[in-house]
């Protein structure tokens, strides 16, 4: 059977506090675990309701508490001035310190990318010498075997580079000698 009665005090460090029952008696212990988990402090004056329930120690406590005021502010009218709203002033804060990082991190990085343009343009750059062969890049991939190979020049990265590979069969170092790497005149 629930029962209504209002928040007279509350701890908040200790997280308790003590319902006066609205039809009289001695005021009852309520845990912060009693009330619903949405969020929101107990603020003394609320009006709520409860069952009644038996603590670790034996005593009647207040248990299943629930607010009057569903789907609105829990802080009742009269208490409204002098209850601090930290919830709007904690999450305009937060917004503010999020813009603020993002402006900084914005800056930062266009001032890095300014210095960093400015670094390269003071380096004199060497021209490229242009190679008469392709510039072809291998990496080992786990091919080990010829038919895996598409060249000469492939086959034999491979085996100079990359462990387990099985191109050399007579162990001369030279890779797939019947497929690619054929002697000059073999042919």
């Amino acid at each position: 059977m629930r029962a209504s009665g209002i928040l007279r005090s509350w701890n908040e460090e200790r997280g308790f506090g003590f319902v006066a029952p609205e039809r009289g008696g001695p005021a009852l212990f309520v845990h912060i675990s009693a009330f619903p988990r949405d969020g929101s402090k107990p603020v003394v004056g609320e009006t709520v309701s409860f069952e009644l329930g038996r603590g670790p120690d034996g005593r009647m406590q207040a248990v299943k508490v629930a607010r009057s005021m569903v789907g609105g502010d829990a802080t009742p009218r009269r208490l409204a001035s002098s209850a601090p709203r930290r919830s709007g002033s904690s999450l305009l804060g937060t917004v503010v310190l999020m813009l603020a990082v993002l402006v900084a991190g914005g800056w930062g990085y266009r001032h890095y990318k300014d210095s960093n343009r400015q670094q390269r343009a003071d380096v004199p750059v060497a021209p490229r010498e242009q190679s008469a062969a392709p510039i072809q890049s291998f990496r080992c991939d786990g091919r080990a075997h010829c038919s895996q190979m598409t060249s000469c020049a492939e086959a034999t990265w491979f085996i100079n580079n990359c462990p387990n590979t099985q191109m050399d069969g007579n162990g001369d170092g030279v890779p797939c000698e019947q497929q690619w790497c054929m002697a000059p005149g073999a042919r």
